[in-house]
């Protein structure tokens, strides 16, 4: 099993992400969120399986929602680092890990 480590970046992007759902939306959007990360991080932590490859060494990515996606790289065999909870309706070039 791999450990899945949080950068700084990833972490304030969750709960900006949360943030906005709960002030825009409702609690079970949120929640809806919340438990989508919860299983994309099970599932990056058996180690089973791999996302998309992106143009950059070892980073990959994951649509979590139409809304957001999920940046990480590869540290190695035991573990990875989530990078950042990307809103797709950015603009993509502004990205930075």
């Amino acid at each position: 099993m791999r450990k899945v480590h949080w950068n700084k970046i990833a972490r304030l992007d969750y709960y900006e992400n949360i943030d906005y759902l709960l002030h825009k939306w409702s609690e079970k959007e949120a929640q809806d969120f919340i438990d989508e990360v919860y299983e994309t991080e099970f599932i990056l932590e058996q180690g089973n399986i791999d996302f998309q490859d992106t143009d950059l060494p070892d980073i990959k990515h994951f649509v979590l929602c139409k809304q957001i996606s999920l940046f990480y790289r590869i540290i190695d065999q035991n573990s990875i680092e989530l990078l950042r909870f990307w809103n797709n309706h950015k603009d993509n070039k502004k990205l930075t890990f």
